[in-house]
């Protein structure tokens, strides 16, 4: 059975058909499909979803035997996919579509973010994204690939005021100038310990185009077994509502993989995810939980062709498919 790719195309295919495959592997005892998916990081709120839908039995409901491959430094996500030594990877529409550009067989097919979580903290006395102006910037060497493009173009950061961030608070806590990048729920989080409460300026909230926490499979996958594709992105979902909603199963699993998480992090990042919409904000309000449209991929292509990050020739809808969203909103 081949699935069309081409974004829009039957993306619904109904409520009883969903019904049908929730129910198709929970027959016998063993009968499990096994599903291994990559996390993009040491276990943290931000992979709630997916421990909270293995802790409470959704994904055994829907007939799947789901290991969770935790990320870091040293794994390549991306490429254990293509390998085949994961099944989906949380993903990132910006790695997605360079990949499509590449020739991998990559395709998102939900998206568990509705905003990335990226942005800048600054000191107090720093109140907006364009208040931030000549300071020196601390990033990463993978933000000039992905939002520093985006900053320069919209808001006039220059390269000559960015500096390589090394994942240390040292430096910001220590200089009231300096502005560094931030994930939502971790370098706030330290900082707050280090006896600085900063201002965190959350790149979507300005208008940065990406999904993120997409879910990302093969395109083998997604022909040759669709069942299983729609059947993990029904769970995953379901599993996002059910960690806001209640966290505790998820974050025993999220804690068992990673004994450095604390319970006070855990609850700071569960907080800030529901701060920011992070899963239920935007179009998921309405659409529900996962939820994806041509528009945003399309908003998201045309900055990556803008910044140079792509060639505007480039088939970018091959990057995703929007034909595995749940027939029945799963809404926050």
């Amino acid at each position: 059975m081949r699935v069309m790719l081409k974004s829009g195309v039957c993306r619904r295919l109904g409520a009883a058909v969903v019904a049908v495959l929730g129910l198709a592997g929970v027959g016998a005892a063993g009968a499990a499909e096994k599903v291994t998916v990559g996390t993009s990081w040491y276990a943290q709120a931000e992979h709630g979803g997916f421990y909270q839908a293995k802790a409470t039995g959704i994904y055994k409901k829907y007939g799947l035997d789901v290991t969770i491959k935790m990320g870091g430094p040293q794994v390549n996500g991306l490429q254990l996919l293509v390998a085949g030594q994961y099944d989906f990877t949380m993903g990132y529409p910006l790695r997605n579509i360079k990949a499509v550009g590449e020739g991998l067989p990559v395709v998102s097919v939900a998206a568990c973010f509705q905003k990335d979580p990226q942005g800048l903290i600054a000191h107090p006395h720093v109140k907006d994204l364009k208040d931030v102006g000549d300071r020196t910037v601390l990033i990463s060497t993978s933000a000039r690939s992905t939002y520093w493009p985006w900053l320069q173009a919209e808001y006039g950061f220059k390269d000559s005021q960015a500096k390589p961030y090394t994942f240390s608070l040292g430096p910001f806590l220590a200089d009231k100038e300096l502005v560094q990048q931030a994930y939502v729920s971790s370098e706030p989080f330290a900082a707050e310990k280090g006896g600085v409460t900063p201002n965190f300026f959350l790149f979507a909230d300005y208008g940065y185009p990406p999904y993120a926490a997409t879910l990302e499979t093969r395109r083998e996958l997604v022909e040759e077994k669709p069942e299983m594709v729609r059947k993990f992105v029904q769970a995953t979902v379901e599993g996002w509502k059910s960690y806001l909603d209640d966290p505790a199963p998820g974050n025993a699993l999220i804690q068992k993989d990673n004994p450095e998480m604390t319970d006070e992090q855990l609850a700071y990042g569960l907080a800030k995810l529901k701060e920011y919409g992070i899963v239920t904000g935007g179009d998921a309000g309405e659409e529900g939980i996962g939820y994806m449209n041509d528009a945003r991929w399309e908003k998201t292509f045309e900055f990556m062709v803008k910044a140079g990050l792509v060639s505007d020739d480039v088939d970018y809808q091959e990057a995703y498919t929007l034909d595995f969203l749940p027939e029945e909103p799963v809404l926050p």
